[in-house]
């Protein structure tokens, strides 16, 4: 790439709502992991929801308020009122300005979602470079999806390239194949979501087909892309013997032989409320230790590179 492309992919700008140093689970060696703003899916399980909308959002840490009303007392707008618990946030009047985050004394309030250049992103990873070097490490986009921002996300990968800094994704592969694939030669790593193989269930569970996940799959597989699957493990959804079954016939047709399974977690619900959604009443939880194991012998009995908890 030239020298003033590269240029003019460092001013692109990008919405990152978080950036976490020392990650180990999110590609081979130590990493810096950047969260980027924006999905397609809607996840029942989601574990970042603050990912999914592609705009700044408020969210309020409970624990932390110390009932001082200054949030109120700032907000000129009625978004926000008082109770006996404490503020009340009225989110059709909410501005996402910042007022509040920036009246309260205890960091109660923060805005998840902030925009920046490339050239600001690669300053901020650049900083970790030395445990990318000792470490065969480098950095993971995450998200939300990270194709939801394209250019930004193209820009960066681009720079970390002239850098020789090693990059993964983490998609869930609902992106449009022309977009995918064009970037694909950028990645060194793509750590690849399935979610089920059956697409009405699919449907049901995250809002859109899997047809494209697939395609795109099938399609980086003949390319010989560098994939890890990644598997969420949800009790009663996803863990069943047809589809385990399912699944390894399919990676194994690929020949696709590395697979993250990730249980359920209830870290999500938690970031709802402090979103100020309240979680639909449906109840999730992991498969049960036995039945995780009998998952992750049928894995390694097929020849699959199996890890837990990704």
């Amino acid at each position: 790439m030239k020298q003033d492309e590269v240029i003019s992919r460092s001013e692109l700008c990008g919405l990152v709502f978080n950036i976490m140093r020392y990650s180990t689970h999110d590609g081979p060696g130590i990493r810096t992991t950047v969260f980027l703003k924006g999905c397609p899916l809607h996840c029942a399980w989601c574990h970042n929801p603050e990912s999914q909308l592609c705009q700044p959002q408020l969210m309020f840490f409970e624990a932390r308020c110390v009932r001082c009303g200054e949030c109120v007392r700032r907000c000129k707008i009625g978004a926000l009122s008082w109770s006996r618990e404490g503020p009340i946030r009225h989110t059709g009047k909410c501005e996402c300005c910042g007022e509040c985050v920036e009246a309260c004394p205890a960091n109660a309030w923060h805005i998840a979602g902030r925009k920046m250049t490339v050239t600001e992103l690669i300053r901020e990873v650049e900083k970790d470079s030395i445990f990318f070097a000792e470490s065969a490490g480098g950095v993971t986009f995450s998200g939300g999806e990270p194709f939801c921002q394209p250019e930004f996300l193209e820009g960066a990968l681009d720079v970390l390239g002239t850098h020789r800094i090693h990059r993964t994704v983490d998609t869930s592969g609902f992106v449009a194949t022309n977009t995918i694939l064009r970037l694909s030669g950028k990645i060194e790593l793509f750590l690849y979501d399935l979610k089920t193989i059956d697409d009405k269930r699919h449907m049901k569970l995250t809002g859109v087909s899997n047809r494209l996940i697939l395609d795109n799959l099938r399609l980086l597989a003949r390319r010989r892309a560098d994939i890890v699957v990644r598997i969420p493990l949800i009790a009663g959804v996803n863990d069943d013997g047809g589809e385990i079954e399912a699944m390894l016939r399919h990676l194994s047709e690929l020949g696709l032989n590395r697979v993250d399974l990730l249980p359920y977690h209830e870290f999500g619900s938690e970031k709802l409320r402090r979103l100020g959604v309240e979680p639909s009443a449906g109840k999730m939880s992991a498969p049960e230790p036995k039945v995780l194991d009998e998952i992750v012998n049928r894995f390694t009995k097929q020849g699959f590179s199996v890890r837990i908890g990704g």
